[in-house]
């Protein structure tokens, strides 16, 4: 089976292969739109743009995982999330979240800016590309929990609803 990640982003397309080349797929990244801003700034707007990405991706291949990254604020705190959506070529769509961690204050001002948070956070810890890399989840976990483990948490998550669906349609 041939799987599409709607992105080139190494962390990224690295998940879905940890998790889904055992299956015996090929994974290939491709550069997808996301459709929404450059930060999406709630959990709507980061499942829409993992959706759109999915669906870009399964144009090109029998499956399609979109991956997105954004913040969403709650009770006066901003939040980094993850969504994932995996698209077959038969149009059926899973969705799965993954982290809730809350960013600290001084990230906040720049993102309501306009800043988008791979920016930010580079600032903030002085390195470089962090989200080709740990991740602002990386970053804030003194790098106890990276981006890849996050990604590869949601994809299971994904992979794991596809199998249940495949399995019911056995029965």
């Amino acid at each position: 089976m041939k799987i599409i990640v709607g992105s080139t982003n190494k962390v990224k397309v690295n998940a879905a292969k940890e998790v889904l080349e055992p299956f015996g797929h090929e994974i290939i990244g491709e550069e997808t739109e996301s459709g929404v801003s450059n930060q999406p700034f709630s959990d709507q707007e980061t499942v829409e743009g993992a959706f759109n990405r999915a669906s870009l991706a399964c144009l090109h291949g029998d499956i399609g995982i979109g991956l997105e990254a954004g913040v969403e604020e709650l009770n006066g705190i901003y939040y980094l999330v993850n969504w994932g959506v995996l698209k077959t070529s038969d149009q059926q769509v899973f969705y799965a979240g993954g982290t809730r961690l809350p960013l600290p204050i001084e990230l906040v001002t720049p993102l309501k800016e306009g800043k988008e948070l791979s920016e930010v956070i580079d600032a903030y810890s002085n390195r470089v590309d962090v989200r080709s890399n740990e991740g602002a989840i990386g970053i804030l976990t003194a790098d106890f929990y990276g981006r890849k483990e996050n990604f590869v948490h949601i994809i299971r998550l994904l992979w794991g609803q596809y199998l249940y669906l495949q399995e019911c349609k056995k029965l």
